[in-house]
């Protein structure tokens, strides 16, 4: 099932239902946005059948940025699709065609022995078939106009992608993060990713503020899937970019400051899960969150380190 030509393809990628692609179809063309890992691939290609279409049908592959649970799978993907041209930041372009540089600072945040499990080897793209595309650029795709700009904060290159046929926002991770497990009678859970290394906060509140100004009736996250609601979502994160800001300076300087550091995001996402009445015991929310309550103490961690910008 779709809406307005977008399907929610699960990588499958850690867990079900963490890490999103999306297939948009028009007029018999289509384009894939983020692809996960080498691992997604074979998922990302049953989905193309599914939709009707065959390898040569798909004109774009747009990633968001370069982590690589949103383009680990670039490369490999590329090869099953022939005619299909990666669309990349211009900032990001150089990692997926040498990505070395990128392995090697996930290595470093997830150890060698994660990354071949997670993520295996990851593919260089053939310079030839990368497009880089501008902030305000609009590409198409059989007539449907996809326009991106540039949303630094989670991401120096991050560009999310207004889709005006559906009205709606591919966010990638500078919309946050918002799991269909922690949606309650209040609607749903969203949380910021400061994931290192270049979190920066006035940034990604002015990121956020530029697709909240286009009023779109919804956004695709990667982590996971569609929400509504985007007004309120947008003033939950704004509040805890501050409040995770906050903790981070209360911490800083502390022999454990990374124990502060996740004891205070743990704090945080339970009140704030408390507030939304979500249907699971505290320790399911901690569990469900393990991840990004690790991550983001790290990306706060380095955002300290470099001196707050």
């Amino acid at each position: 099932m779709s809406l307005h030509g977008i399907h929610t393809i699960d990588t499958a990628f850690h867990r079900d239902h963490f890490d999103a692609a999306y297939l948009v179809v028009e007029e018999g063309r289509g384009a894939f946005i983020d692809c996960g890992t080498n691992h997604s691939v074979p998922h990302l290609l049953a989905a193309l059948q599914q939709a009707g279409l065959a390898p040569e049908d798909v004109d774009f592959l747009i990633v968001t940025h370069v982590h690589l649970d949103h383009a680990g799978g670039a490369g490999l993907l590329l090869q099953h699709l022939p005619n299909a041209t990666l669309i990349a930041h211009p900032r990001a372009a150089p990692h997926l065609i040498y990505p070395a540089k990128l392995v090697e600072g996930a290595t470093a945040v997830y150890g060698e022995e994660e990354i071949q499990r997670s993520y295996g080897t990851v593919q260089p793209v053939p310079k030839a078939r990368v497009r880089i595309v501008e902030d305000g650029e609009t590409l198409m795709l059989s007539g449907r106009p996809l326009q991106f700009i540039d949303t630094p904060g989670h991401a120096r290159h991050h560009h999310c992608i207004w889709d005006a046929r559906s009205r709606c926002w591919f966010t990638g991770d500078t919309f946050g993060l918002s799991y269909r497990e922690l949606d309650g009678p209040q609607g749903a859970f969203i949380l910021p990713t400061t994931t290192p290394v270049q979190f920066e906060p006035v940034a990604l509140k002015t990121s956020i503020a530029r697709m909240v100004a286009h009023g779109p009736d919804g956004m695709y996250l990667t982590h996971y899937g569609r929400v509504g609601e985007v007004p309120r979502l947008a003033q939950a994160l704004y509040e805890q970019i501050d409040a995770m800001v906050a903790i981070a300076e209360a911490c800083d300087g502390r022999a454990d400051r990374h124990r502060c550091l996740t004891a205070g995001l743990s704090a945080l996402y339970l009140e704030r899960a408390h507030a939304l009445q979500v249907p699971l015991a505290d320790e399911d929310v901690l569990r469900i969150l393990a991840m990004d309550i690790e991550l983001n103490a790290q990306g706060l961690a380095v955002w300290l380190d470099r001196g707050r910008p």
